[in-house]
């Protein structure tokens, strides 16, 4: 059997993908913001920071405890 005998199959597939709505998005960045501040990050400097910024920092959060003690550690 060929590939080509497939093709009468009616696809019931989207044809693309749908868009991302606005609350959405927002739902998701609120969401990751307070995971960001869970971390130790403080409010004010998650708010200052791009939508980029925080999926990146979320990426590792080791990394985040770690840069948090490292500045604690010079302040004090």
């Amino acid at each position: 059997m060929s590939l080509q005998s497939h093709d009468h199959v009616e696809r019931l597939k989207h044809n693309r993908r749908p868009r991302k709505s606005e609350a959405e998005r927002n739902r998701r960045l609120k969401a990751q913001k307070k995971r960001l501040v869970a971390l130790g990050v403080p409010q004010e400097e998650a708010d200052k920071m791009s939508p980029l910024a925080i999926r990146t920092k979320l990426l590792r959060p080791k990394k985040v405890v770690q840069e948090l003690a490292k500045r604690a550690a010079k302040k004090a």
